[in-house]
């Protein structure tokens, strides 16, 4: 299923009730006279767009409401009416839908990445409140990403990068997985648009012996079927072209030594029909080992529901075979607008947010997650990447984002069962804490009164819930005065205060004293000084195409309390390198790297200076200077190429410039040897231009 770009509105408007066609046609006429005069980039008058969304969300089988939304959903944006006028014609709710999109695409910002989390941010809470406002969303993605030809380039990259970490993920968690399967093609056009072509002619040149294939093996089952009694359909499937760029990274093989680009669906009528004909595809041909999965007992978060299996098909071919009900395929297409997709544009029964996983997921968050990129990159490494299924002793399964550990499941349990966690078991055998877990394990927990959480559990958990709780038990009962901005600040020793304080001057107690980064704490003279003395100083956010270790380094500080880490501009200090600190009036601890020259001319260096680490510890870490080509992820192909020699990526930023990518990262590695080994390595990764060592 795909509804096609040139789709029109009239397509859809006999699957509603003549009234509601009414209303819909209703508001075309509005927003025609609304948008009178204005164009898009690529020339067309501005309500060809909202009306190509309102197309897509009535192909979609959407409700009367969400439709004239979509219609309507730039009109409060564009300054062209108002909530309360759209109300009055249209009613409460697309009043209320069309006031959530444009608040979402108002949002200002400093910065585009910071504006881009902000409102992801607004974009998925609203769905706690209605599911139509991310349907509607998605649908005005995906038809700007089909008209994104006419922006500039540097803007359909950032456009592009931003769909396939946000928008398709986002797409497939709510199981429509059309309009996943072509937001991830559209981006890969303009993000790596060299494999788009490869793939594209690879996929043409091979059409017809692939058809060929496809149609004798569909012809083979489904007479077999047959033959057994079963009413099924069976059809053949080619993958979209962003899975088989997928494929090509993660085998790193080139497109063409790839075989198994396409596959055959069957269509049952009940649950049992599927096994039946799984039974049926392994009776012609051999299945693969490890390439089957249940995904009807064990549905996806998202409602999917399906079997899969891969078979050695004749000649050696490797065939993929999905095999449901009609019913689940229609769950599979259109996820949770499937709702709606036959209740013939009726609004009066609404999905509830809370039905759906991933609006509970949010919910649980809400109260601990920060908002800005922090918030963005919560969201996407949690709820928008692959998540596993692990199971408790009594069969009661919990959800995890891959890579997650058994001290991430330990409080997914409760925040009880994770405070007081003191092994685990995974499958019958003791495992480490920080041990990732794999798919379908049974683990269990040992709990001890004694046993409490220490700040190495920090570099040990994936999810927001458990890095939340351990911090939150660290500051109240542990010895840890503040975690922030992923710095750890340990409380200072009593005595130590004491005999610090003595021989300091009342100025010195005063700046150990401080406790805010705002100047206006201080006195006029004292404020510019402090602005004086030392050079300009940076947060470091995350920012794209910067790369920092799933732990998210920070400082340890020693010798002081409370207050505020910073990072010095002139030197930037990476992690793992040696550091050094000192105390600056009003603005926190200042972090510079230890050869930095700028030290000599600090004030009272000496007096102020503070013990500062970096809260990882990797052994051996080298800095490497690297140019590569412009490609979505190339921190991904070079953390693939090390890790099997125990490399590590732990902080690293790339440049985009007109025809490559060029930046510094700094690696970790367990010895010398591996070092040498994992730089060989990545000499060979294809994306790598020019890499050099830095000393």
């Amino acid at each position: 299923m795909q509804l096609q770009y040139d789709d029109t509105l009239d397509d859809y408007l006999n699957r509603f009730q003549p009234a509601d066609s009414e209303r819909i046609l209703a508001a075309r006429t509005w927003a025609t006279e609304l948008h009178a005069g204005s164009f898009r980039a690529s020339g067309e008058p501005t309500v060809t767009h909202p009306e190509r969304v309102a197309a897509l969300l009535a192909g979609m089988g959407m409700d009367t409401d969400s439709v004239v939304a979509g219609m309507l959903h730039q009109a409060i944006e564009d300054g062209k009416t108002t909530k309360a006028q759209i109300e009055s014609r249209c009613g409460e709710r697309v009043g209320t839908l069309v006031d959530e999109l444009s608040r979402m695409a108002s949002l200002k910002a400093k910065n585009k990445t910071i504006k881009a989390a902000e409102t992801i941010r607004k974009m998925l809470f609203s769905m706690t409140r209605d599911l139509r406002v991310i349907i509607i969303k998605l649908a005005d993605k995906l038809d700007n990403m089909r008209t994104l030809k006419w922006l500039p380039e540097e803007d359909r990259r950032r456009i592009a990068a931003e769909c396939v970490d946000i928008f398709a993920p986002l797409a497939d968690r709510l199981g429509i997985s059309w309009m996943k399967d072509e937001l991830e093609d559209l981006a890969l056009k303009e993000i790596n648009r060299e494999a788009f072509d490869q793939i594209k002619l690879l996929v043409a040149s091979k059409k017809t012996e692939r058809e060929a294939f496809l149609e004798n093996a569909r012809a083979l089952l489904e007479e077999l079927a047959g033959t057994e009694g079963l009413d099924v359909d069976v059809m053949s499937r080619a993958k979209h072209f962003y899975s088989i760029y997928q494929k090509m990274r993660k085998r790193s093989k080139s497109a063409d030594e790839l075989y198994d680009l396409s596959g055959i669906r069957v269509l049952c009528n009940a649950e049992s029909d599927c096994y039946a004909v799984l039974g049926l595809a392994h009776s012609l041909w051999k299945p693969l080992e490890g390439r089957f999965k249940d995904y009807i007992a064990m549905p996806k978060s998202n409602g999917y529901r399906s079997l899969h299996t891969t078979v050695l098909a004749e000649d050696g071919v490797l065939l993929e075979i999905q095999i449901r009900t009609r019913e689940m395929h229609s769950v599979a297409e259109f996820g949770i607008a499937s709702h709606w997709l036959y209740k013939k544009g009726s609004t009066t029964e609404l999905v509830r947010p809370e039905d759906v996983a991933i609006v509970n997921r949010l919910k649980d968050w809400s109260a601990m997650l920060e908002s800005g990129t922090d918030f963005l990159e919560d969201i996407k490494r949690e709820l928008l990447k692959d998540s596993i299924f692990v199971f408790t002793p009594k069969g009661d399964a919990i959800e995890l984002p891959a890579g997650s550990t058994a001290l991430d499941f330990a409080y997914a349990i409760h925040s009880d069962v994770g405070n007081r966690c003191l092994a685990a078991k995974a499958d019958g055998a003791i495992v480490h804490l920080d041990a990732e877990l794999k798919n379908t394990q049974v683990v269990d927990i040992v709990t001890s009164a004694t046993a409490r959480p220490n700040v190495n559990w920090l570099k040990a958990v994936r999810t927001a819930k458990a890095r939340s709780k351990i911090r939150a038990w660290l500051v109240t009962e542990g010895n840890i005065l503040a975690i922030d901005k992923n710095v750890v600040a340990h409380k200072r020793e009593e005595k130590d205060a004491r005999h610090d304080a003595k021989g300091l001057s009342g100025d010195r107690k005063l700046e150990l004293e401080v406790r805010h980064t705002d100047s206006r704490h201080m006195e006029p003279k004292a404020a510019q000084a402090a602005d004086s003395e030392v050079p300009p100083v940076e947060w470091r956010p995350y920012t794209p195409q910067e790369a920092t270790d799933s732990s998210k380094a920070g400082l340890s500080i020693s010798g002081a309390g409370n207050l505020m880490v910073r990072f010095a501009a002139c030197c930037k200090p990476a992690v793992g390198e040696r550091i050094v600190g000192y105390v600056s009036r009003g603005r926190g601890i200042i972090v510079h790297r230890s050869s930095c020259k700028n030290l000599a001319n600090i004030r009272e260096f000496s007096e102020r200076r503070v013990e500062v680490s970096w809260e990882t510890a990797p052994g051996l870490t080298r800095r490497y200077h690297v140019t590569g080509k412009r490609v979505l992820d190339l921190f991904s192909e070079i953390e693939n190429a090390v890790r099997k020699h125990g490399g590590r990526l732990i902080e690293g930023r790339l440049e985009d410039g007109l025809e490559s990518l060029s930046g510094n990262f700094t690696m970790a590695y367990p010895s010398a040897e591996d070092a040498r080994t994992s730089e060989r390595n990545l000499r060979h990764v294809p994306s790598i231009l020019k890499i050099k060592r830095i000393e």
